[in-house]
């Protein structure tokens, strides 16, 4: 084998030319990030079990959603696919010794795959599959988020007082036309627009 499995580049006996290599090794460490963005989209619908709608219009060129294709577009799925990856990998590096690894954890898997990445472009027949698959998952929690998937944006400090008189002073941040923030510290949430004047009001000076 001498060719790259993606672009079909002279490789020198690996199966991934570096360019893909790269781009495999970014795809795997933002796949847990997106995919959590992905779940800050997504709620119950509140008609049936397991159903989901968005919360908000997706920024990219598919919006608005398609409500018939989201079950499949979550973090449970890309979690167990990527764990069926490792599970292989780990069959194929280790033969005689290979203990299943723990449940599907879509960040630990990916940092998993990650570590080893060296490996298996060297050795793993599979590495033009995985890069496909990772490339599709990545497409389609990016057809929920937008392309580029927004970043959350920092607000500033939560000015939320405990029972104690303390301001929690956490810092307090959401995703582009996310309505309704909850620090994650404290708990309280913004969403009137009292709320939200109470926050620009109280910040510091500098952070105003």
């Amino acid at each position: 084998m001498t060719d790259c499995e993606i672009c079909g580049e002279e490789t020198a006996g690996r199966y991934l030319c570096e360019r893909h290599t790269v781009q495999l090794a970014k795809r795997l460490e933002e796949l847990p990030i997106l995919y959590a963005e992905v779940g800050q989209c997504l709620v119950p619908r509140g008609h049936g079990w397991g159903e989901i709608v968005a919360t908000r219009g997706a920024a990219g060129p598919r919006s608005p959603l398609n409500e018939d294709v989201l079950d499949t577009v979550n973090r449970g799925r890309a979690a167990e696919v990527m764990r069926l990856w490792r599970v292989d990998v780990q069959r194929e590096r280790w033969p005689q010794h290979s203990p299943p690894p723990p449940p599907a954890n879509l960040a630990a898997d990916c940092r998993w795959l990650g570590m080893e990445l060296e490996w298996i472009v060297d050795h793993y027949p599979g590495t033009g599959d995985l890069a496909r698959e990772t490339r599709e998952l990545e497409t389609a929690a990016r057809s929920i988020v937008g392309d580029p998937a927004p970043r959350p944006q920092r607000l500033g400090t939560c000015v939320a007082v405990d029972g104690e008189g303390v301001v929690c002073g956490a810092v307090v941040s959401r995703l582009p036309g996310q309505a309704r923030v909850t620090c994650r510290w404290c708990g309280y949430s913004y969403e009137s627009e009292q709320d939200w004047l109470l926050l620009l009001h109280f910040q510091p000076e500098e952070a105003a």
